[in-house]
């Protein structure tokens, strides 16, 4: 991993402390803003214009365990978990990959506009305002669920030691093509090496890995 810049595995001091980090933060999210505005407005009104909400706020695990108000853009149907719990309910493949992945790659719940919006990741863009906000960081681990605590066992604990990242170490590397243990693994590996140079590099390599959708859905 040197050519993320990861420095030697560090004592378990907080990283949403680290002032170096947070002013990356804020001057990233104030650029991402300002570049992608037209677009996050030619978005929400495609969204509106398909009825219902335009964000979807969720509840998710923030920094020292605490929770927070996710946000993205709209990318699901309106009766989308009762379709979930249908469809895990009569196809065992799929309730295997959800158990495995927290995600389907043919997804009955996704709308027309939202599937381009995952392929793209243009979904994630709302979460610029989480990111100037201070509830999460430009990069670290996925924002997760409270039903994913057990997930992680011993290592929520690193977990809670940063803000949950706009990007991360497994997007760049593997994406939506791993498994979740090992989603797990690099969550860990980030929070244990983290260097601001990492940081810089990982949000590099994000613009890429959006670019060509490698295992988005």
């Amino acid at each position: 991993m040197s050519e993320f810049g990861f420095e030697e595995e560090q004592e378990a001091k907080p990283l949403y402390r680290n002032g170096a980090k947070r002013a990356l933060d804020v001057v990233g999210a104030l650029c991402l803003f300002l570049l992608f505005l037209p677009v996050m407005l030619i978005v929400a009104v495609l969204i509106k214009l398909d009825g219902g909400p335009v964000l979807f706020r969720q509840q998710r695990i923030g920094a020292e365990g605490k929770p927070f108000t996710c946000l993205k853009f709209r990318t699901m149907v309106g009766d989308a978990e009762t379709r979930l719990q249908r469809l895990l309910a009569s196809d065992p493949a799929a309730r295997e990959e959800w158990e495995k992945q927290q995600k389907l790659k043919k997804d009955p719940r996704i709308t027309l506009v939202g599937r381009f919006l995952r392929r793209s990741s243009l979904d994630e863009l709302p979460q610029i305002f989480n990111v100037l906000g201070g509830s999460m960081s430009l990069v670290g681990p996925r924002p997760i669920i409270a039903a994913e605590i057990e997930r992680y066992a011993d290592w929520f604990d690193h977990y809670k030691r940063t803000r949950p990242g706009l990007t991360g170490l497994w997007q760049v590397l593997r994406r939506d093509d791993t498994d979740y243990d090992r989603r797990v693994e690099l969550d860990n590996l980030y929070v244990a090496h983290w260097s601001l140079r990492g940081d810089v590099v990982i949000a590099l390599r994000t613009a890429w890995v959006m670019l060509i959708a490698r295992g988005a859905y």
